[in-house]
């Protein structure tokens, strides 16, 4: 009997386990590999017949017909025959019958997914972002679940749950770390802001997010295809670019960027769709895109739409309608002051280096910058960030907060000034008479919401 081994159940290995168990004959166990499984989930995974090894197994003689499945960021001593993307498709390329959308990337995700949410309302998308999972019926959402990873057996979890629901979708778009499963009509890779190390340092993101051209169809930041996909033929055949000013098949011009609508002209060139008719175009639209770097989730998700064949009514309409998403870069005016929210476990040095230049457009600022540690795999190069905040004018007022600008406190030359409590920070920088108060703020938006 064949025997199947399921390493990590950290990132959704005890889901891919338990669904191998039921659908597969074979043999199936699982590994520990962070040892952070607790005692219920051990006996829950006994009694489903699985079996669980420990750390010494793969030190030993291994079975010629074993099957090893593992997240793409596991460096192991053995091949991998599956990765945890490709075990997902394994198990639902029979289940589901509707279009998919998979969105991967380094930053934007979240962004992205939220915007063709919009623009697909009316297909009764079923949606799963770092934002939770959601079932949409044209202005009826609802929350499926709201802590859930991107992790891709997570996608598993949202299906069964839109299932429990009796909810049927029209569509489904889904973000997803490092990479695509292949399930996906059209595949959306963001862009690679940073090709930060994975696996040990073995591995660069760049690699695992390559599985996202699994997908029938890619979308991909024009920058990041050229620097790093071109090369393979079959990746150029499939995939269509986007940038907000070079020439890829969705590009813009006469931008108007505003705090609460931008406005531009989409130009369209020879952008294929999945059906493979061409098209060129060039359509005004308006929407929620403030500085450069929320333009470019835009026409990711737009080049996304056009790609899988949406209309440019659906497309203009779900344009106009999104707004933003609550925390991550939402703007709030208070007592003459515009207040604009940048919230986002993922917050790194290139992220924070837009957001300050997109507010520098608005007149004068305080930057409130700050947050906590171990909210996601990807830390920050504090060193970096401190000498970027050296560098930064003197009329920018500079308030550190919480554990992060603790740190920073210690690091940085320039006037600045350091409060424990992120609320007392916003008090502060409020008072202070500038037209803008910029938070930069490494967290879940529903932790600062306990606040």
């Amino acid at each position: 009997m064949k025997k199947i081994l399921v390493v990590d159940l950290t990132h959704g290995g005890i889901i891919l386990a338990s669904e191998l168990s039921k659908k597969t004959d074979a043999t199936i166990m699982a590994w520990d590999l962070y040892h952070t499984l607790e005692e219920g989930a051990k006996d829950s995974l006994k009694a489903n017949g699985i079996e669980l090894v420990d750390d010494n197994f793969l030190l030993g003689p291994i079975d010629d017909g074993l099957m090893v499945v593992a997240p793409v960021h596991c460096q192991l001593t053995v091949p991998t025959e599956l990765t945890h993307h490709q075990a997902v498709r394994l198990l639902l390329e029979d289940e589901i019958k509707v279009p998919i959308l998979e969105v991967t990337g380094v930053k934007g995700k979240s962004s992205t997914v939220a915007i063709l949410k919009e623009i697909y309302r009316d297909n009764n998308p079923l949606i799963l972002s770092s934002l939770g999972a959601e079932a949409v019926e044209g202005e009826k959402i609802t929350l499926l679940r709201k802590d859930i990873s991107i992790t891709p057996a997570s996608i598993i979890t949202t299906w069964k749950l839109a299932l429990q629901d009796q909810f049927q979708p029209g569509m489904c778009i889904f973000e997803t770390s490092l990479g695509g499963t292949g399930l996906a009509e059209v595949g959306v890779l963001t862009n690679l802001a940073e090709d930060y190390y994975i696996a040990g340092n073995s591995k660069r993101a760049s690699q695992a997010k390559e599985q996202i051209f699994q997908s029938k169809m890619v979308v991909c930041h024009l920058e990041t295809f050229q620097s790093i996909y071109s090369s393979n033929n079959d990746f150029q055949n499939k995939t269509n670019t986007f940038s907000v000013d070079g020439e890829a098949n969705l590009t813009t011009s006469q931008v108007a960027y505003g705090i609460q609508e931008t406005s531009f002209i989409i130009k369209i060139n020879n952008l294929k769709k999945l059906s493979g008719e061409l098209v060129n175009a060039s359509i005004p639209v308006k929407t929620f895109a403030p500085g450069p770097h929320h333009l470019e989730n835009v026409l990711a998700a737009v080049c996304a739409a056009f790609t899988m064949g949406a209309s440019e009514e659906e497309i203009r309409t779900g344009l106009e309608s999104f707004k933003g998403i609550k925390g991550r870069t939402s703007i709030l005016e208070a007592e003459n002051v515009r207040i604009v929210q940048e919230v986002n476990p993922g917050i790194n040095l290139t992220a924070i280096k837009k957001s300050v230049d997109m507010m520098a457009h608005y007149g004068d600022m305080a930057l409130v910058l700050g947050g906590q540690y171990g909210v996601t795999c990807e830390e920050i190069d504090e060193n970096a960030l401190s000498t970027f905040l050296d560098e930064l004018s003197e009329d920018i007022t500079l308030i550190l907060t919480d554990e992060l600008g603790k740190s920073l406190d210690n690091k940085i030359n320039r006037v600045r000034i350091y409060v424990k409590d992120l609320d007392d920070a916003m008090d502060l920088a409020r008072e202070l008479g500038v037209n803008s108060v910029l938070l930069i703020y490494r967290s879940h938006f529903a932790n600062i919401e306990k606040r």
